[in-house]
């Protein structure tokens, strides 16, 4: 059966919702910025295999302004003492870009399980690179991430310093989408499909 735009609309609305109450759900965080959620990534992906690139990406914009808000409400962007040009740059690449790439995992929707992850791994490798760029132009961050670990170049530590907590929702949010993607019942959703009830 084909969705209408409304019914797109309204499943895109519940997994940004989703997504967003997840990403307050901190599994660690660490001493120096940035933190691991639960899964908050995997709603996004799921609409976004299930939906096609072009949904997901419309649908992960959205997600991209709500942690926008949120990080000029709670995080206190606005205070980070920024110029107006690292401002604007911060904003596009670390919330703006690097969110909405999200809705790329259904690139290769069309590929079954291989592809679905395939995807989903691609689509956070990308945002990955979003802070990582970030974290260099940016920032400019340099120096010490452990105890005894000294960087001193801006590119190397920026890569260290992201894959800290990216690398871990990268390998969580695998993890779920594997779990998800094993279920009949959610093969059969996300190939556009309904679960017949069998009572």
């Amino acid at each position: 059966m084909k969705k209408n735009k409304i019914h797109v609309m309204v499943e895109g609305g519940i997994m940004v919702a989703l997504a967003f109450v997840l990403s307050l759900v901190t599994i660690y965080k660490l001493p120096w910025g940035g933190s691991v959620t639960l899964l908050s990534m995997l709603p996004i992906i799921v609409f976004s295999i299930r939906n096609g690139a072009a949904n997901g990406l419309a649908c992960s914009f959205v997600y991209s302004l709500t942690q926008l808000v949120y990080g000029l409400a709670v995080d206190g962007l606005l205070g980070w003492g920024l110029t107006p040009g690292m401002l604007a740059a911060c904003i596009f690449l670390d919330y703006i870009a690097a969110f909405t790439v999200l809705g790329l995992a259904g690139a290769f929707r069309k590929h079954d399980i291989g592809g679905w992850i395939s995807g989903s791994v691609m689509a956070i490798a990308i945002r990955y690179g979003m802070h990582v760029i970030s974290g260099s132009v940016v920032f400019a961050s340099a120096g010490k991430l452990w105890e005894g670990l000294e960087i001193s170049n801006t590119w190397l530590y920026s890569m260290a310093y992201n894959a800290c907590y990216m690398l871990p929702e990268m390998i969580l949010t695998t993890l779920g989408a594997v779990v998800l993607f094993k279920s009949g019942a959610i093969k059969m959703i996300l190939k556009g499909g309904e679960v017949k009830n069998t009572v």
